[in-house]
């Protein structure tokens, strides 16, 4: 963890089962549009609130995202699996706590924050981290009617200000629409199933 020390990190957590263009669209977003010095991909050993039914072991899921990123300021890790952590909102005050100098940055996508208040103590993310939403489809404007953007929504900086998110204190987080990235991790899934069920 000394190498989190005073730099500026964004956290993409997930399943990445599998990793896909989709998160290397955001990476490159959240690198650009935040100035931040690195992303890290937190691969998770198990997303509490999706089924098992599919998921491939962590150690397959962890080498497929570091075989498939082929960006120098990206890092992929297993270190929830390190830290024992099972929420987000754990992990994140054991990367604060290690790395007390280190500037977080939680990344998610437009969907997450519609539903993020379905997530275990899912304020306590907001609070202790800035947050970056990207814009996803369909979920553009919907997810600025939910109840975490409600809860938060004079914490709220505009995205001409991004790359400061760093340094505020949290809460705080923006919301950046703009282009989008159609990948997703289940159609993906589905379409190696099909494939492979019409190959048989």
């Amino acid at each position: 963890m000394a190498s989190a020390a005073g730099r500026s990190i964004g956290l993409l957590g997930g399943s990445f089962n599998p990793a896909h263009e989709g998160h290397v669209f955001v990476t490159r977003m959240a690198l650009h549009s935040l100035r931040l010095d690195e992303v890290w991909w937190l691969v998770a050993p198990q997303n509490p609130s999706k089924s098992t039914s599919g998921m491939a072991p962590l150690d397959e899921r962890l080498a497929n995202a570091q075989a498939f990123v082929d960006l120098p300021r990206v890092r992929v890790t297993d270190i929830e699996d390190r830290l024992g952590t099972r929420y987000t909102a754990d992990t994140l005050r054991c990367l604060r706590r290690r790395s007390p100098t280190a500037r977080f940055v939680w990344l998610m996508g437009a969907d997450n924050l519609a539903t993020i208040h379905r997530w275990h103590e899912w304020y306590r993310i907001f609070t202790t981290v800035p947050v970056a939403v990207f814009d996803r489809a369909p979920y553009s404007l919907s997810c600025l009617a939910s109840p975490a953007a409600i809860r938060f929504r004079r914490n709220r900086i505009a995205p001409l200000r991004a790359r400061d998110l760093a340094d505020q204190e949290a809460p705080a987080w923006t919301y950046l629409m703009g282009p989008r990235h159609p990948a997703s991790a289940t159609a993906i899934r589905t379409g190696q199933a099909k494939f492979r069920h019409a190959g048989a």
